[in-house]
């Protein structure tokens, strides 16, 4: 009971941990196919493929992706080269001295990105000011500072991955080949540099994925050269589309076809291996039987699978027209907002009348007052108040000669006793 349980255990926590990690991942792809024009997964609208062909006409998205690629691949070069010399110093260089050099090298990690960026930016500035460079020129362009800021620190990832390799590597096979006249780079090129070939495979690989993805040193650095990441980020701030939701769609899909197709190849030579391991003396000597491609090669299988399901997705999407399906949810969209507006107008008038029925009910209770022709000024105003009269000696006004200054110009206020 107690290993069932456990078992259980770990499945379900395996469950939860692959659905907090690749949860967002998925419904932001499924948001890609969903006709909404914001990103969103509920409700569903219209199954569309317009998201994908609003991408691949977005000049500034189709640029950052050009730029990314540029500066990747010279972060790639960069990075892997200053790797694998620095991993190569940190093998050789006195033991005494290898602590401080490692925590030298691996210091740019602990950096943040933002300071990183700007130091860049302003260290090649001075450089291009003390060598008299116009604006224009080498050290100020965007690619190469975005590269040059970028290597600082991911050449420290590449050493790291290298350093690994290295260290199970036989030092008595460059001596050997020293030994029989080699040089020094005959030895490097054809013992040491085809050992390293899968650590700096997957050094170049992991510089890739680093330099496509950062944002913090580039942000600084990138001048008239945005990558995918700023474009993004700009895009953000005023406002998604699903078109972003297809970008990511294409990114995913992508890294799971190559992931696989790795494994397949990878599975194909545990395979060679196993067949060439267990094949006798004659068979060596002549050919051997080699298994299948998809012989016991699961990655293989999926790898087609892959590719059959995406042709069928770029057929359908060539041939599928959601113009019906997309008029009738506005169609609804509208009815529905009429509607709305119908049972608010109809609430407005239920509260307008309850006010008006309060208002009468209060009335109710006081006595309706009289007429007045005070107008909020004292009576100033008021027809009775010109005359002088009494408003219940007459009818009509008795003429005056006041003209309310005080009979200051009454004819017979000039007349003495």
């Amino acid at each position: 009971m107690n290993l069932s349980f456990l078992r259980i255990s770990i499945w379900v926590y395996l469950a939860i941990f692959f659905l907090y990690l690749l949860g967002p991942l998925v419904i932001m792809s499924v948001t890609a196919f969903n006709s909404s024009a914001f990103p969103r997964m509920t409700p569903w609208e219209c199954l569309t493929f317009q998201w994908f062909g609003e991408l691949f006409q977005d000049q500034r998205i189709l640029n950052g992706i050009k730029n990314s690629l540029i500066i990747g691949a010279g972060t790639v070069v960069l990075s892997v080269a200053m790797g694998l010399a620095g991993a190569l110093m940190l093998t050789q260089i006195w033991p005494k001295l290898r602590a401080t050099y490692y925590t030298i090298i691996i210091a740019p990690i602990l950096i943040p990105g933002v300071v990183l960026g700007i130091s860049t930016l302003v260290f090649w500035d001075r450089i291009n000011r003390m060598l008299g460079l116009g604006a224009d020129s080498v050290l100020s362009n965007g690619i190469f500072l975005t590269v040059i800021g970028q290597s600082t620190f991911i050449a420290s990832y590449c050493m790291l991955v290298l350093v690994a390799r290295l260290q199970r590597y036989d030092v008595a096979l460059t001596e050997a080949a020293l030994d029989l006249g080699a040089t020094h780079a005959q030895a490097f090129r054809k013992i040491l540099l085809p050992f390293m070939r899968p650590a700096i495979a997957s050094a170049a690989v992991l510089a890739f994925l680093a330099s496509f993805e950062n944002y913090n040193t580039t942000t600084f650095t990138f001048g008239e050269y945005p990558t995918l990441t700023i474009e993004l980020a700009q895009k953000v701030r005023y406002g998604i589309t699903p078109s972003i939701s297809a970008l990511a769609f294409i990114i995913v899909a992508l890294t799971v076809f190559f992931a696989l197709l790795n494994e397949a190849k990878l599975k194909r030579q545990e395979l060679v291996a196993a067949a060439r391991k267990n094949a006798t003396v004659e068979e060596l000597a002549g050919k051997i039987k080699l298994p299948s491609f998809f012989a016991g090669n699961v990655a293989a299988l999926l790898v087609v699978v892959f590719g059959v399901a995406t042709i069928t997705v770029v057929g359908t999407a060539t041939a599928y027209n959601p113009a019906q399906c997309i008029a009738s949810v506005k169609e609804q969209k509208q009815l529905e907002a009429e509607q709305r507006i119908q049972e608010l107008r109809k609430q407005r008038e239920e509260r307008r009348k309850q006010r008006e029925a309060e208002e009468a009910e209060q009335g109710g209770a006081q006595s309706t007052p009289k007429p007045s022709n005070n107008s909020g000024f004292g009576n100033v105003f008021a027809p009775n108040t010109l005359g002088g009269g009494d408003e219940e000696s007459s009818s009509e006004p008795q003429p005056s000669t006041n003209g309310g200054f005080g009979g200051a110009f009454d004819p017979n206020s000039l007349k003495t006793d």
